[in-house]
């Protein structure tokens, strides 16, 4: 006889669940738990997938960090990532010309490490006061419900060092071939920590072991129709074959000393290091080889925040990170809840235990130990360790908003990319450029023109030609 008995919510056995009475708990009890299924969604990042795997050291970095998941090469962590989508909502398609998130939890024995990154290695701007009005022109016009090309492209036209990120997001770099052909990367700079308290400036770097794959904009347009969850779908068929995606990982290093004189803000995210003056150094490999058993519970209620660190990692004073440490908690407490990292897929393997008190969904309440500090009955308390998680870090200057000035190095990079590209990578690039920026007024159009024209005199007549053939066959 099958076990699945089907139940109320209170455990009772249902005896008809097709046919409905006049006094019916089993009724209510299902149609007020229906009701309320839907939590909100991401604002950023809706769409995604997830798998879970490990992160195995492959290299010696215990020179660099005294983390526990890097202490000796061969050591496993296991790990929960999650791929997705930036600007659509959880039902957009997959191949949508976007970044793609790239957020890894690694579940270590001194709690949850989240590597909260993109497939990028830069992003559109440098200071958090922004992101709001950024997110704003990337999502629905507040009219139309629409797609607003002139907001689009006024937001980026007025904030020129989006140009390297914009410059990349229109390649086809921009449309990659699922999740498992695609890099990800730290963007920002973290901060790895050595026994003695020392640390070193780093940037991660995740390099897919199944090479790089992207689409044309013509082919992700095709499967924005045909198979919308064209990603989703891939991964999860992957891994259910035994085909499991892996990546292997390294760092750049930067010694303090060197952030000081660089040839531009170390900290800006809206810039890559060079790899001739910092190459990658190897560190480990992570594959991804389990599929979730549910994918509300794992994939749509992890919560991932880059303020989650462990001793032997630290943050920088990197202005946008400086704002995401605030902004991804806050937005997983309305989403999820306060309690949120009781929730089974984000609870750490280490015991937690603080002065954290109720709220809704209080799973894990502490017990009778006292819920303030200091206190004379063996409650929690600090561990007075000097440096286990946060680094002392000189700072000097005038305290104030200190305005980013535009400087020639702002566009260097984005040129550089440009005449990197083979023949063909620059055509896609002009075309997929041209083919969206048309669509804007036209002393938008101009701004923007400028800004790539500065970058490479080239690359901004070439998108310029192709905007009036394009406008002249309309």
């Amino acid at each position: 006889m099958s076990q699945n008995i089907l139940t109320t919510s209170n455990g009772n056995p249902v005896e008809n669940n097709q046919t409905s009475q006049t006094a019916d708990f089993h009724l209510i009890d299902k149609l007020a738990h229906f009701d309320r299924e839907r939590i909100p969604e991401r604002v950023v990042h809706a769409k995604g997938a997830g798998a879970h795997g490990y992160f195995e050291v492959t290299h010696d970095v215990t020179g660099l960090s005294k983390a526990k998941f890097l202490s000796h090469i061969g050591k496993r962590t296991p790990v929960f990532t999650r791929f997705s989508t930036v600007g659509g909502e959880k039902g957009s398609a997959d191949t949508a010309r976007d970044p793609r998130g790239f957020a890894v939890k690694f579940y270590t024995e001194e709690g949850n490490w989240d590597m909260v990154g993109n497939n990028t290695p830069v992003f559109f701007i440098r200071d958090p006061s922004k992101f709001p009005d950024f997110i704003h022109t990337q999502k629905r016009n507040p009219q139309t419900n629409c797609g607003d090309p002139d907001a689009f492209w006024d937001f980026l036209s007025l904030v020129p060092e989006s140009i390297h990120q914009v410059s990349i997001l229109f390649s086809n770099r921009g449309t990659p071939d699922g999740y498992r052909y695609m890099n990800g990367y730290s963007s920002h700079t973290l901060k790895l920590v050595d026994a003695q308290g020392n640390f070193k400036y780093v940037k991660w770097h995740f390099k897919t072991d199944q090479g790089i794959k992207n689409f044309t904009a013509a082919e992700a347009g095709k499967l924005a129709s045909e198979d919308p969850d064209y990603a989703t779908r891939d991964l999860f068929q992957a891994i259910e074959r035994g085909d499991a995606p892996s990546w292997s990982v390294y760092v750049q290093v930067m010694d303090p000393k060197d952030a000081k004189h660089y040839k531009f803000n170390p900290f800006d995210v809206t810039k890559v290091w060079s790899h001739k003056d910092y190459p990658l150094q190897p560190v480990g490999r992570m594959v991804l080889n389990r599929n979730p058993e549910n994918y509300f519970a794992e994939t749509e209620q992890a919560a991932f925040s880059p303020s989650h660190v462990v001793p032997g990692i630290d943050v920088s004073p990197d202005r946008m990170l400086q704002g995401r440490l605030f902004s991804y908690p806050d937005t997983h407490r309305h989403r999820l809840g306060t309690n949120y990292a009781q929730i089974p897929i984000n609870q750490p393997q280490s015991r937690v235990i603080n002065h954290q008190r109720d709220g809704f969904m209080a799973i894990n309440n502490g017990g009778n130990l006292p819920n303030y500090e200091p206190n004379s009955f063996g409650g929690p308390y600090q561990n007075n360790i000097a440096a286990t998680t946060f680094t002392a870090e000189e700072i000097s200057g005038f305290t104030g908003r200190h305005t980013y000035t535009l400087e020639d190095v702002d566009f260097v990079q984005a040129g550089d990319l440009y005449r990197l590209m083979p023949a063909e990578e620059k055509t896609h690039l002009v075309n997929n450029i041209a083919g969206h920026l048309k669509n804007a007024k036209k002393h938008i159009q101009e701004r923007q023109l400028a800004h790539f024209k500065r970058a490479d005199p080239e690359y901004g007549q070439r998108i310029e030609a192709t905007i009036l053939q394009l406008s002249s066959k309309a």
